[in-house]
C-alpha cells in the first residue's frame, strides 16, 4: 500500500478517535500526522518502530508488523514513544491537547504500521532491505 494512502487511513482512524477530534479537517490531520512521523522530510515509519522498540515495547511492534492482531496502544505509552516536544508540536498543529492527541495516536498508530507492512511497502519506508534489516535486528535484540 502506497505509504500516502497509509498516513490518509491512520489520519480517518485519528479523527474517528474521540469526540475532540470529530472536527477536525481530514487533510489538517494528514499534515500533522506526516510532521510527527517524519524524519529528513520522509516519512520515517522505520525510526517510529525503533522508538517503539526502545521505549521498552518492542512487542507491541512486533504484534503491529505481523500478520495477526495488533495488539493495542494506551496513550500513556504513545506519550513514551514520541518526545514531548513532537506530541507538544503534533498536538498544537491541531489545537488538541497533548491527552486528546495522545489518544487519537493509540487508535491510529497500529494501523498505520499494520498497513504499511503489509505487501512489503515498509521495506521502501525504512530505506530497502539493508534498513529493514537494521530496524528488524533492533526490535530483536541483535546489534
Amino acid at each position: 500500500m502506497d505509504i500516502e494512502k497509509v498516513i490518509a487511513m491512520g489520519a480517518q482512524l485519528f479523527k474517528d478517535s474521540g469526540s475532540s477530534t470529530q472536527g477536525l479537517d481530514i487533510q489538517s490531520i494528514i499534515g500533522a500526522m506526516t510532521g510527527l512521523l517524519s524524519s529528513g522530510g520522509k516519512i520515517d515509519l522505520a525510526g517510529l518502530l525503533e522508538n517503539v522498540s526502545g521505549s521498552g515495547l518492542a512487542e507491541l511492534a512486533q504484534s503491529w508488523l505481523g500478520d495477526g492482531t495488533n495488539a493495542s496502544v494506551s496513550a500513556e505509552q504513545v506519550g513514551k514513544i514520541f518526545s514531548a516536544d513532537k506530541l507538544s508540536a503534533f498536538s498544537g498543529q491541531l489545537g488538541l491537547s497533548t491527552e486528546d492527541a495522545t489518544s487519537g495516536l493509540a487508535k491510529a498508530l497500529p494501523a498505520i504500521v499494520d498497513q504499511a507492512s503489509s505487501a512489503g511497502s515498509l521495506i521502501e519506508a525504512a530505506g530497502g532491505l539493508s534498513g529493514m534489516m537494521k530496524m528488524a535486528s533492533g526490535l530483536f535484540g541483535k546489534k
